[in-house]
């Protein structure tokens, strides 16, 4: 294994894989030595070249900052002599990049074909409660009704919430569209919807956001209105599971899988390792017909004239700058920072400004044309590539993404974490180290790419993984028993 990589061949830094030993001799290609002028993390960036205070210093071939002082070559790169090169606000000219779209051999995945001809890699029963009062209530039907699990159905899980009341405007549309996207997800063989009674987003005022639902998948208990609501639920819900036990996993084409992709806890390999592998899948996924999701766009902030100049179309365009400019005024409107710099594990991990973390993070996106731009809330329509505005909070963004239409999320992690949301969330480690020490945590290890293991072949891997967790094999956190779900909260609390 190699001790550093140099991503792009105009980069001036290179990226330790190991720590670099202060004094240390690195070689480079043309017969070119650079000595460490001081210990370089692993992780971290070293200067190949003297650089200029206020120079450019570039990685992935992009500027991802400014120098704060005179910089020589063999120095240390990171948040003491590194700044973003970011505004606010800016102008963007479409200036479309040519793409040549793949088509590869069609792969099947154990499924479950819904009736409204959607497809479900899972078989659940989800409690989805219209309010927060009747959060307790939703997880102690759900602990009783697992008891009367049985054939096909995976589990019986409760979502529970802060949201549904004492909520204005934009904050109460999107807490009654997420819900409603939730229970029509087709992972869902049958839910129980559970209101209180006389909160802002009862189940009445819900059933418009749901549209047309099957009486046999969807049922309705207004709490108020019962003795016993958790024994009326439970009963309820046993009619659910006789419904749902009539589905049978059968072969379905993977062009029917949409793939939600997002990124936390990031460290120097997070852009070269895991964030590459996951643009890859994402190809070709959709060389075979099938529909990936990227979002968290204030991580997209440094790295957005990229998908931009990647649209599809002008529209396409226009409502990603749109997506981009959104997110910054909302920014603004709270008096914060829009380039605000990447969170303490990102920095520990090696990550110096937003554009660092921006470009690598962008690696998910793979190399296919933008196809679509969603709005927080909005389900995925057009199969190949698509946007979706939420922020980069991992259980708001992952929840997001479920709600979109999302199967499944790939989440890649260089700090680790345990968390899920509603559908199973692969964890892909960015190194090695992670992956031994918390295996009870990560799925899948794109560390072994810079342990001379051919893209090609983890490529292949991770793909295969894919297919077998779509075809019901359980990730980490679902064997954990853990499911989160958190909506976006931007306004005011009554």
């Amino acid at each position: 294994m190699q001790n550093f990589i140099k991503i792009n061949d105009n980069d001036n830094v290179i990226v330790a894989l190991n720590t670099i030993p202060e004094g240390a001799e690195i070689s480079l290609e043309g017969g070119f030595n650079v000595k460490a002028n001081m210990e370089i993390p692993a992780g971290h960036k070293m200067a190949i070249s003297d650089i200029a205070d206020g120079a450019e210093v570039i990685k992935y071939g992009y500027r991802i900052g400014f120098t704060k002082e005179a910089v020589k070559c063999g120095d240390w790169i990171h948040v003491h002599n590194l700044k973003t090169s970011l505004g606010d606000l800016l102008e963007y000219t479409y200036e479309p990049t040519p793409v040549e779209e793949q088509k590869t051999e069609d792969v099947t995945f154990m499924g479950f074909n819904r009736p409204d001809g959607k497809v479900g890699v899972r078989n659940e029963i989800w409690v989805i409660p219209t309010v927060g009062c009747v959060n307790n209530v939703a997880t102690a039907i759900a602990k009783k009704a697992n008891e009367f699990v049985k054939g096909t159905v995976d589990e019986v899980i409760a979502y529970p919430h802060p949201y549904g009341c004492s909520q204005m405007g934009d904050d109460q549309e999107n807490s009654r569209k997420i819900l409603a996207d939730l229970i029509n997800h087709p992972n869902a063989g049958g839910v129980l919807v559970l209101g209180l009674g006389c909160e802002n987003s009862s189940i009445d005022v819900l059933k418009p956001y749901i549209g047309d639902y099957d009486e046999n998948r969807v049922k309705f208990i207004v709490s108020q209105e019962h003795e016993d609501e958790i024994e009326a639920s439970v009963e309820a819900i046993k009619e659910l599971i006789d419904y749902a036990a009539t589905f049978k996993r059968e072969p379905i084409s993977v062009s029917k899988l949409v793939i939600g992709m997002k990124c936390g806890g990031s460290d120097g390999l997070s852009g070269i390792t895991a964030n590459p592998l996951v643009g890859r899948f994402s190809d070709l996924l959709i060389s075979k017909g099938g529909t990936t999701i990227l979002t968290e766009v204030p991580e997209m902030f440094g790295a957005e004239t990229i998908l931009m100049n990647r649209c599809a179309n002008e529209e396409l365009f226009h409502k990603t700058v749109d997506l981009i400019n959104d997110f910054k005024n909302y920014f603004k409107s709270h008096n914060q920072t829009i380039y605000e710099n990447p969170s303490p594990g990102n920095k520990k991990g090696g990550i110096s400004t937003l554009e660092d973390k921006s470009l690598g993070c962008t690696q998910k996106s793979g190399s296919t044309l933008v196809k679509g731009v969603l709005a927080y809330a909005e389900t995925v329509k057009t199969p190949g590539l698509n946007l979706l505005s939420a922020p980069g909070n991992d259980l708001v963004a992952s929840t997001a993404l479920a709600a979109a239409g999302a199967h499944i999320v790939l989440f890649t992690t260089g700090r680790g974490t345990p968390f899920a949301c509603p559908v199973p969330t692969v964890k892909i480690s960015t190194n090695s180290a992670l992956a031994s020490k918390k295996s009870n945590w990560i799925d899948f290890n794109a560390g072994v790419l810079v342990e001379d293991k051919p893209m090609k072949v983890v490529e292949k891997e991770f793909f295969d993984y894919v297919v077998a967790a779509a075809s019901g094999e359980k990730v980490c956190s679902e064997k954990a028993g853990f499911h989160d779900f958190a909506i976006f909260k931007q306004g005011v609390t009554l």
